[in-house]
């Protein structure tokens, strides 16, 4: 299911191969999952708390 959508790394990721690093989905919702465990579990918010978060650290 999550696997279909478009991701996005970090722009605060290291250079190319780092492992270090979150990627996140934008669709209906918000997505955001661990870049070295793609398969895996996804923290999923709503795109008024992504917004917010966003917001809150820029």
């Amino acid at each position: 299911m999550f696997h279909e959508r478009s991701w996005r790394k970090s722009t605060y990721s290291g250079p190319e191969g780092d492992t270090a690093c979150v990627e996140v989905s934008l669709a209906q919702d918000a997505l955001v999952r661990d870049s070295k465990a793609t398969r895996g579990d996804a923290l999923v918010f709503s795109i008024q708390a992504w917004r917010a978060f966003v917001a809150s650290v820029a």
